[in-house]
């Protein structure tokens, strides 16, 4: 989620700075482009064929590079996932003295981080080798024929000495427009991301609006599948159908990390899940107000937050006024 929210800076640097820049390149590009025509025609001609064979070396990695960013976004999600952990439970892992295998499995995340940076680097420098090796061509070739055309006569050297002076301010724009590319492939992706919470279902829809129990409110659950990634290969539960009648302790008691809690965040509605259904007092759990039904609940997570205000707050949390 915090890598998300990050991918909002990539656009907002993408609206705010590569916009306005890419304008008065392109603006640069025609009038230099008008006044090399006028020059030499055989120049330009050069000059437009090695700029489209730069634009196409750069277009050949560009679904390579989408793949490397979606593994670099996953990587760093993890990292820093992981980096959280490691320092929020400092007192955890020296009560456990759990610290070496903690710094082995941080330090397993690094390494994987490291391996996709490698692949992108690698990619990257393809890139920039191919894209030197185009550009130096091109200089070249229009070198040579500008001599050429001094030799013959066909150009005075002012000319061939403004014609070196426009490719160079010709240069500056079409590598503008190659980061400009770029860019706006990061951009592409990160609103592809965005968008993935965008158009996640709400919770408060038309259709789940019962605020109120039937006469029976037991809870059942029908056949439950459910896992957290959706393009995970292992489900983290599977087939699970119980019901917790009325008015009795019903205990859920299981290893650690069995799904107890999973379990009670669904039954909280905190994640739709893939297959079967979750029934309160005969009613499925997506047809009532889900704020009016955790309201009813009473829960204390094995990983509950202290707010940093008073007790009192912390204890009535959502109420404006605290009765004394």
């Amino acid at each position: 989620l915090l890598q998300r929210i990050g991918d909002h800076s990539r656009v907002q640097n993408f609206l705010t700075g590569q916009t306005l820049n890419i304008i008065f390149s392109f603006l640069s590009f025609i009038i230099f482009g008008i006044v090399l025509l006028v020059y030499n025609r055989l120049i330009f001609l050069v000059f437009t064929i090695c700029s489209v064979g730069y634009g196409g070396w750069i277009a050949m990695f560009l679904s390579r590079r989408k793949v490397l960013d979606y593994e670099l976004f996953e990587q760093q999600a993890k990292n820093q996932n992981r980096t959280y952990q490691f320092i929020t439970s400092m007192q955890e892992i020296k009560l456990q003295d759990c610290e070496r295998r903690r710094r082995w499995e941080w330090e397993d995340t690094q390494a994987d981080l490291f391996a996709v940076q490698m692949k992108s680097l690698k990619l990257q420098q393809t890139q920039e080798a191919g894209s030197i090796f185009i550009n130096e061509v091109k200089n070249i070739l229009i070198t040579v024929l500008a001599a050429t055309a001094v030799i013959n006569g066909e150009m005075t050297l002012g000319e061939m000495l403004a014609v070196q002076y426009i490719i160079g301010q010709l240069n500056s724009p079409v590598s503008q427009f190659m980061q400009f590319i770029y860019s706006l492939q990061d951009v592409r992706i990160s609103l592809e991301r965005i968008n993935e919470i965008h158009e996640g279902r709400n919770e408060e829809t038309q259709e789940n609006q019962a605020t109120e129990f039937a006469s029976e409110k037991s809870i059942a659950m029908d056949n439950i599948d459910f896992k957290y990634d959706p393009h995970a290969l292992k489900k983290t539960l599977g087939g699970i159908s119980f019901d917790i009648p009325e008015g009795k302790v019903t205990a859920i008691v299981g290893a650690s990390g069995s799904g107890k809690t999973t379990l009670i965040k669904l039954m909280l509605g905190y994640y739709p899940v893939m297959s079967g259904s979750i029934s309160i007092a005969g009613r499925n759990i997506n047809e009532y107000n889900l704020k009016w039904w955790r309201r009813h609940c009473g829960v204390v997570m094995q990983d509950g937050v202290i707010f940093s205000e008073s007790i009192a707050r912390n204890i009535a949390v959502d109420d404006n006024e605290i009765d004394p």
